[in-house]
């Protein structure tokens, strides 16, 4: 990439097909799923052309909102509650050729990262989206801090060499990168709907009954795997219980560890309510609004799009120390050690603080990140300008040093086309393959 658009001459500028690619999401999946309706959306609102590419149990080639959405079968990682990975390279090769991408965006390190090499051979710009600390991940799965800094550094040097450039959706998920020498990191934060998730939202009635006898609603809205670290929201419930505060927990997510941390509330004896992945983003906006404090305990967390929805509603967050939380939440929320404790503090912390003003300061905190100003950095990261509009992009900062350069194409991004491969994966417009 050259860091300066390739789209555009004599004051015309051409619309981009964008692929994406992206591992590990399912229909209820959270914040990567939020984070590529709303890219892809804003792809298309600009005047490009967004395909996305995703694993799933059945082939499938849809047009929607957020553009074309190609699913190839994955398969299902153990242990994982669903969660699907493209895996055959031979198949997914022959569709990046049919589909003749002006820009590759990767949200993935795992199985796809030899597509960086693709892209290279293919002259195409390309970019790998860090969605997750490597090495907070690796962490979280129990492995020492010392190997798990070796071994993220090695994955991150790989990937780093991949791509045309890394983007990070925080200062404290690009350190990682900047770690190791990596001169080719942008920032470029996401955002939230800021329409959808709205104080207005706040429903007394919704939280009298979730809360029961309880004087406090605690929510937490996460996935329920290990590096969430779901079971600290349970045991900071526990230890308010301990110190005579009279509060209750709605878990809105579902995970491998869901009927473990169903069984030990059950056994404590614990007033916590799990009602499974909530489908509806209207009644998951009115949950987070209703509540007094949302819990936010995942220590690896590169941006955390629930914790940011749920400022938007006017509700404080609680969230790790050890991930980039801190600095999303700010004043509008309290951080915490990694511990039931210190968790509980935090807790009643917020709670002394006025409830106007704690959610008067949430909303304020929230409307610092909107999605057009998330799709303008990231179409900044791809030297990729507006179609619709003649205004610069106003971009992501780079990290760590210039941005090496990188050849790209022009396309004629035509409307897609349904083709068949001979794999019987659906492609792009047979023109587009020969340019």
């Amino acid at each position: 990439m050259s860091g300066a658009p390739d789209h555009e001459a004599n004051g015309v500028r051409t619309p981009l097909r964008i692929v994406r690619l992206a591992n590990f999401i399912t229909p209820s999946s959270g914040g990567l799923r939020t984070a590529l309706r709303e890219l892809g959306a804003g792809y298309r609102a600009a005047g490009h052309e967004p395909v996305l590419v995703v694993p799933g149990a059945h082939a499938s080639d849809e047009l929607t909102p957020q553009g074309r959405v190609i699913t190839v079968p994955g398969p299902e990682v153990p242990g994982t509650g669903g969660y699907r990975v493209l895996t055959d390279r031979r198949r997914l090769a022959r569709l990046l050729d049919g589909l003749a991408p002006d820009r590759l965006e990767v949200s993935d390190r795992t199985t796809l990262r030899w597509t960086g090499e693709w892209a290279r051979r293919a002259r195409v710009p390309s970019v790998m989206v860090s969605h997750e600390s490597a090495d907070g991940v690796l962490r979280t799965w129990g492995v020492p801090e010392a190997a798990a800094r070796r071994a993220a550094d090695g994955l991150n040097r790989r990937t780093a060499r991949a791509y045309s450039r890394i983007v990070c959706t925080t200062e404290w998920a690009a350190r990682e990168f900047v770690r190791i020498g990596a001169r080719n990191v942008v920032r470029a934060p996401l955002g939230v709907d800021l329409d959808h998730f709205h104080p207005t939202l706040r429903d007394p009635a919704l939280r009298d009954r979730h809360r029961g006898e309880a004087a406090v609603l605690l929510v937490m809205c996460s996935r329920l795997s290990p590096e969430k670290r779901p079971g600290r929201a349970l045991d900071a419930l526990a230890e308010l219980g301990r110190r005579g505060v009279g509060a209750a927990l709605v878990v809105a997510g579902d995970g491998p560890l869901r009927p473990r941390l169903e069984a030990r509330a059950r056994e404590e004896g614990l007033p916590a309510t799990f009602l499974g992945h909530v489908a509806d983003r209207g009644a998951l906006a009115a949950l987070q609004a209703s509540a007094d404090v949302v819990l936010a305990p995942g220590p690896a967390e590169t941006f955390g799009l629930a914790a940011l929805e749920a400022l938007a509603c006017g509700t404080p967050v609680v969230v790790s120390e050890l991930s980039a939380l801190p600095a999303i939440v700010g004043p509008a929320g309290a951080t915490a050690a990694d511990h039931g404790a210190a968790f509980a503090d935090a807790v009643e912390h917020l709670l002394s603080r006025p409830e106007p003003t704690r959610r008067a300061t949430a909303r304020a905190r929230a409307e610092r990140y909107s999605w057009p100003e998330a799709v303008a950095a990231f179409l900044a990261a791809h030297d990729a300008l507006p179609v619709h509009d003649a205004s610069p992009v106003r971009g992501g900062s780079v990290v760590g040093g210039d941005v090496p350069a990188r050849d790209g194409r022009n396309g004629d991004a035509a409307a897609p086309e349904q083709g068949a491969h001979a794999d019987g994966l659906p492609v792009g417009p047979a023109a587009r393959a020969a340019r």
